[in-house]
């Protein structure tokens, strides 16, 4: 609008001009008209530069519009898709059978792995000759069928010299041999989210090492002495689970079980066979049969199984704080008359204190009845402690990857052997799951069945 009156002004100034008498028209200089003849020139360019930027305005008017109208376009698009889907949706919720329908085939849960461990040991006991005294490699196969369908077998390989007899009746080392024993195997049925079934060659929860703490998982290169009076596997059934208590994170384990039980070695039962051994037999009562006319059978060494359960209680304080404690038990049979009875009761409990502090141990008692010695009381119990000293929070590397060691532990067999054993060692990290250990042992042992005396030993181990 300002525009069109400065043109208008300039034309009627002209007009004017022409329109005055040449005197007056005389008195307009040269200078004068040159000057209105310049803001001419200037008022059209003015002029032509809003044309251009009018017809710019229009073009980006006319480019946003055909803009709008296709996202209009693709937002009809996807609310029709939308609907569509959603009629889909309920169309085939509609069709869902009111049972779920039994897979063909294996889900995508199916799988199989392996896991476990490998040991080299080099020590030295005193009075002998040091060396290299253990080559182990225990791999566990792990199965998935299913959702609720997993199987577990875990093999013991060891490298050792084999025994010669000699002409003087003595035993000699002969070359190096293989030995493979499987030391579990078992099918695990996932009934719900607190009951498992179990059943084959079981890892028996008579207290909790066999389970949690056996191979590179225990931080000392060797077991507690008393775990030898108590049977690590046994074939049979279980039922085990675990049920939560509140919501402070507190549970309650079980388990219950039945298996073949212990066995004799020569069917009777005298405390000691033959050939003047122990005639107990924790883990050899498989279901085979060895007759006295040397052909085999089928069949549990003696008429009814053995029982036994674990109840434990596990209380957490806050994170890497917590407490466990534990009770189990096993009885049945023996003997192959079905005479005699052989039962165990086992106390366990483990402590943690900040990631760096651990506490477990066990108490064990047997009731071993004989025939010749009345009942024999194998008992004995283990403590084992560890500090990792990274919770010092000092800058130094090599230190913050070691971990201390300790355990005491003592077993009285019931014939008349006692030991005792106090162990002092370290765990260097190398990595997370390959672990340096050493340690060194005292032990004091009397009677017939006594123990070599104090020795040290070097562990490599490597968990995988």
């Amino acid at each position: 609008m300002k525009t069109r009156s400065l043109i208008l002004s300039a034309v009627v100034g002209c007009a004017v001009g022409v329109m005055l008498p040449p005197r007056a028209a005389a008195v307009v200089s040269d200078e004068d008209f040159n000057a209105l003849k310049n803001l001419v020139q200037q008022l059209n360019d003015q002029v032509q530069d809003l044309k251009r930027d009018h017809q710019q305005d229009e073009i980006k008017h006319n480019e946003d519009q055909m803009k709008i109208q296709q996202l209009q376009q693709q937002l009809g698009q996807t609310q029709s898709l939308a609907t569509n889907a959603v009629q889909k949706a309920e169309a085939a919720a509609r069709l869902q059978p009111t049972k779920p329908v039994a897979s063909e085939g294996p889900s995508a849960t199916h799988n199989f792995s392996m896991v476990g461990d490998a040991e080299v040991q080099f020590g030295k006991v005193e009075g002998s000759h040091s060396g290299f005294a253990l080559a182990d490699f225990a791999p566990i196969f792990l199965y998935r069928a299913g959702d609720n369908i997993l199987f577990e077998a875990g093999f013991d390989v060891t490298l050792q010299n084999s025994a010669v007899s000699l002409s003087n009746g003595n035993t000699g080392n002969g070359d190096g041999q293989t030995s493979v024993s499987l030391s579990f195997a078992q099918l695990d049925y996932l009934y719900n989210d607190y009951v498992t079934l179990v059943s084959g060659d079981m890892l028996l929860p008579l207290g909790t090492y066999s389970e949690r703490s056996a191979g590179w998982l225990n931080k000392i290169p060797d077991d507690p002495l008393v775990r030898d009076v108590v049977p690590g596997s046994g074939v049979g059934a279980q039922l085990r689970g675990v049920i939560p208590v509140g919501d402070s994170g507190q549970s309650l384990t079980y388990a219950v079980y039945g298996a073949n039980g212990p066995g004799s070695i020569d069917g009777t039962g005298n405390a000691r066979d033959v050939d003047g051994d122990p005639n107990l037999d924790l883990n050899g009562n498989v279901g085979i049969v060895n007759n006295p006319d040397g052909t085999t059978g089928t069949g549990n060494l003696h008429g009814n199984p053995s029982g036994g359960g674990r109840l434990g209680w596990f209380y957490p304080l806050k994170p890497h704080y917590d407490l466990e404690l534990g009770i189990s038990g096993q009885t049945g049979e023996w003997d192959n008359a079905g005479q005699y009875g052989w039962s165990a009761a086992v106390l366990d409990a483990a402590l943690h204190i900040s990631p760096y502090f651990e506490a477990k141990g066990e108490y064990i008692r047997t009731w071993w009845e004989t025939a010749d010695s009345g009942t024999l009381h194998p008992r004995g119990w283990w403590v084992q402690a560890g500090y990792k000293l990274a919770g010092l929070d000092l800058d130094f590397p090599v230190v913050n990857n070691v971990e201390l060691v300790s355990r005491y532990d003592t077993e009285n067999d019931g014939m008349d052997t006692k030991t005792e054993r106090v162990t002092a060692g370290y765990v260097y990290y190398l990595t997370s799951t390959l672990l340096f250990e050493g340690d060194y042992e005292w032990l004091h042992s009397r009677g017939p069945g006594a123990l070599p005396s104090n020795e040290f030993v070097l562990q490599l181990s490597y968990g995988f």
